[in-house]
């Protein structure tokens, strides 16, 4: 399927390892142009070089996404390099796991601040582009605990379910402009990504090359009427309705 994006030009943040950088690879293998960003130069640039190698196009910029200047500014840069802005993928790293009941409000605070502004910010510096070209993919990565909180995650619990809401909102005031600009979260169980390494994950894992391809779908002209939607792409890990 021709998912009609050739040309087109993405940032995705956190974008040179796990499931970040397998989306920049299934969006190159379509033909968008990248800025990827994340906080180590050296990992950057190989994800860059890998990119480059399967044919596509990259630019990087190392800096941490959670700055909460730092989205204007990769932002800023996918402009004045690529002179547009079509596709964010907003990504950032989790939590560290732990139980709702030890948490400070200082870890509350930081995890609402990775795995909820963040977001929030890439979408609203982002959306002045995507409503002068009239077209636009936003698709937030976060995780399978929006459907089904999970015991040993409370802060990413608490900061990715604050993120459907807003998102949720955010699609319906889209839609209502006719901006021709869609808003969607894609939602990784288990896959085998140094993140799951760092939490013990065992058993089935998902190919992070797979979920990737979900998320350029998302990222899609064909995906036009999917919008405000959470995908689940956990190989059937999670249980609730």
């Amino acid at each position: 399927m021709d998912l009609g994006i050739d040309g087109k030009v993405a940032l995705v943040t956190a974008g040179s390892r796990g499931l970040g950088r397998a989306t920049a690879l299934a969006l190159a293998g379509e033909g968008v142009r990248l800025m990827l960003s994340g906080r180590d130069p050296e990992t950057l640039e190989r994800a860059r070089r890998t990119v480059v190698e399967a044919g596509g196009e990259a630019e990087v910029r190392a800096g941490d996404v959670t700055d909460p200047a730092e989205p204007a500014r990769l932002v800023a840069a996918a402009v004045e390099r690529f002179g547009g802005l079509d596709i964010v993928v907003a990504n950032a790293g989790g939590p560290p796991p732990g139980r709702a009941i030890d948490q400070s409000d200082e870890a509350l605070e930081a995890a609402i601040n990775a795995n909820l502004l963040t977001s929030v910010r890439l979408v609203r510096e982002a959306l002045p582009h995507m409503r002068v070209a009239g077209w636009g993919r936003i698709c937030c990565i976060t995780s399978y605990t929006v459907q089904q909180a999970s015991p040993v995650l409370a802060l990413s619990n608490t900061a990715r379910v604050g993120l459907w809401g807003w998102l949720k909102t955010a699609a319906h005031d889209l839609a209502s402009e006719s901006s021709g600009i869609t808003i969607n979260m894609i939602c990784p169980g288990p896959h085998a990504t140094d993140r799951m390494k760092e939490l013990d994950g065992a058993g089935v894992m998902g190919d992070p090359a797979d979920f990737g391809s979900v998320a350029a779908f998302l990222c899609s002209a064909q995906a036009a009427f999917v919008n405000g939607a959470a995908v689940v792409v956990d190989g059937g890990a999670t249980l609730a309705l």
